[in-house]
């Protein structure tokens, strides 16, 4: 590994772990930024990261036009008990081709050019018209109710800077500026698999001890949701071969490999002696609840996390470590998980000199306040506890609980889960 993953020494870390933050801070010093681009068309692009700045060829509006439906004025002079003479009327898509004078008003309707002589609209509700005659109710402010050219964006300014994640609202935005075609980074191919020989694939009788794979499903939904291209390698059975076979395919097939179970250093756990034959890996322990266990190094030119086994463990593991790298490969730079300061409905546990992670339900109460509550057990096979929340509760090393009442941080889901 680099100089700066080497002189990361878990020995210096209270029993020999490391921080989530300083763990983090090391696995994004070895992920590279994205270089390969593509053109797309802006109908495919949602949740693609532009790669270069879009600069607005126009302004928006184009021209001052009508917030309201209502009456043109000038507003200088108007005298709610003298009535104004309508001259005219002007729709979106068209224009008045007079210029307007003291006295005078053209009935206008939203979005349509505001006239030369004009700075101000009377709303229709305000305005009484008999014939061409129009009274209205004042007080008038000059500019009210009128949009300026260029008032949301003037023509060269930089719309959406390089590294902007695309969610329909940019879509949006881009259409309305007459974008076609985009300039985006490639999303990433991400690889993974599942290990050990207790894990039995869906469809199969399940023997006695066994399991039903569920990380692979779990890692591909949060893979997909994310906007990855996703390469499924299959269980891999317990052999370092066999381990290092799927290690070498999958490196050499995708942007980043994930494996999940057989980081514990168990005995039989073999992807260890593999990953050291083939790869430059760190076996870390980290100060968190859960997914303690954790590996990440390179596979020659391609990352690799060996995440824990423990279906919730692997769920918390990916939003923390293999997120962030995930988002750097994809061009979001800084990117950092959305946290919200919670009232906890309950006391909650913890650990001093560990992360804590619970599962949570946050919601506002009857008063107004953002509360949040655990899902009950927070075991770390209990994949209940995922499905009914809606948050991490993120207890941070310097505290041992959290009392009913307190603030705590928590993450929400809706970034990603």
């Amino acid at each position: 590994m680099s100089e700066v993953l080497s002189c990361f020494d878990p020995a210096a870390n209270p029993g020999g772990m490391l921080a989530v933050d300083e763990s983090i801070q090391h696995i994004l010093a070895q992920i590279n930024d994205p270089v390969a681009t593509e053109e797309v068309a802006l109908a495919s692009s949602i949740g693609c990261v532009l790669s270069t700045d879009l600069v607005s060829d126009i302004n928006v509006p184009q021209q001052r036009n009508s917030a309201m439906d209502g009456y043109a004025v000038a507003a200088d002079g108007l005298d709610p008990s003298s009535p104004l003479t309508v001259v005219g009327q002007v729709f979106a898509g068209g224009s008045f081709q007079n210029t307007i004078t003291q006295g005078e008003a053209v009935e206008i309707m939203t979005g349509a050019p505001v006239p030369e002589g004009a700075d101000s609209i009377l709303i229709r509700e305000a305005c009484t018209q008999q014939g061409d005659q129009l009274s209205f109710i004042g007080p008038v402010k000059k500019g009210q109710h009128v949009r300026q050219a260029g008032e949301d964006i003037q023509q060269g300014q930089v719309v959406l800077p390089a590294g902007t994640l695309l969610r329909s609202q940019e879509l949006g935005l881009l259409a309305s500026l007459g974008y076609e075609k985009l300039n985006v980074f490639v999303k990433p191919t991400v690889a993974v698999f599942s290990t050990g020989d207790e894990v039995v694939a869906q469809g199969s009788p399940l023997p006695d001890n066994c399991i039903y794979d569920t990380n692979r499903f779990t890692l591909q939904g949060l893979l997909t949701r994310l906007g990855c291209r996703v390469i499924d390698l299959g269980i891999v059975e317990d052999t370092q071969d066999k381990m290092e076979e799927v290690l070498r395919k999958g490196a050499e097939s995708a942007d980043m490999v994930i494996s999940s179970g057989g980081v514990s250093m168990g005995k039989a756990d073999y992807i260890k002696s593999a990953l050291e034959a083939i790869g430059d890996i760190n076996f870390w322990k980290i100060a968190m609840r859960p997914g303690r266990p954790l590996a990440f190094g390179q596979l020659g030119k391609t990352p690799f996390f060996g995440l824990p086994g423990n279906p919730v463990a692997v769920m918390v593991t990916f939003t923390q470590f293999v997120q962030p790298a995930l988002r750097k490969m994809m061009g979001q730079k800084g990117w950092q998980p959305l946290r919200m300061v919670a009232v906890a409905e309950e006391r909650l546990k913890s650990r001093s000199n560990r992360t804590d992670y619970s599962r949570g339900v946050y919601r506002i109460n009857e008063t107004g306040q953002l509360v949040v509550s655990s899902t009950g057990m927070q075991g770390s096979g209990i994949l209940t506890s995922m499905s009914k929340a809606n948050c991490f509760i993120e207890i941070g090393n310097e505290f041992d609980k959290v009392e009913e009442g307190e603030t705590v941080t928590i993450q929400p889901f809706s970034d990603l889960i």
